[in-house]
């Protein structure tokens, strides 16, 4: 009997595999550092909702072996570099003052794929999103240098706009960003916040 096709294993699958990465999101990273610049050599970065590890992978890339990336999330991370630090919390019980221990000048970017399991419920799906999005802006504010940058997921829905503006108060400039590797079915928009001004 013929093995199922796997629905999800679509070009960017294929790529991120042949070229080494734990998953396609990589590409989504990928897009907005070649278009925005986000990511710079020497760079301390904050990977929010890191697992399985692509974003991690990349930005590990780009700031290089004087850079340092450390990632966030539940899930098990195998990723192993010398300037990778992995820590196994929730994001709601992690402290700034944990997280600023490891880069105490601050981190020059925060990334935050995080994500709630959806359920089908589109309004529900939403809120939920911006709960994890809410926080992720919370630590951004606490742990960014100023002049930093801050890259956010949040499904759409009737309060992404009131989110939007609240990022956009705290940087000089505010991008929205949907990845072309976004699948065509999802409502996940990002929020680029460049240039942080400390308040």
């Amino acid at each position: 009997m013929p093995r199922k096709k796997n629905p999800w294993a679509d070009h960017y699958t294929r790529k991120a595999k042949e070229e080494g990465f734990a998953a396609r999101s990589v590409y989504k990273l990928r897009e907005a550092q070649e278009k925005y610049r986000l990511l710079r050599r020497g760079d301390k970065v904050l990977d929010l909702g890191c697992a399985p590890g692509a974003w991690s992978q990349y930005a590990l890339r780009v700031v290089g072996p004087e850079g340092l990336v450390v990632g966030l999330d539940l899930q098990p991370v195998k990723l192993s570099a010398p300037n990778f630090i992995f820590l196994p919390r929730d994001v709601f019980e992690v402290t700034p003052q944990e997280l600023q221990a490891l880069a105490p000048e601050g981190f020059q970017v925060v990334l935050s794929d995080l994500a709630p399991k959806t359920t089908g419920d589109r309004s529900g799906d939403h809120f939920r999103s911006l709960y994890l999005a809410r926080r992720a802006l919370e630590l951004a504010l606490a742990l960014l240098v100023p002049g930093g940058h801050f890259m956010v997921k949040v499904f759409e829905g009737e309060r992404f706009p009131a989110f939007r503006q609240e990022v956009a108060s705290y940087f000089q400039k505010i991008k929205l960003f949907r990845p072309k590797s976004t699948r065509a079915s999802s409502r996940e928009i990002f929020i680029l916040g460049m240039i942080f001004r400390r308040q």
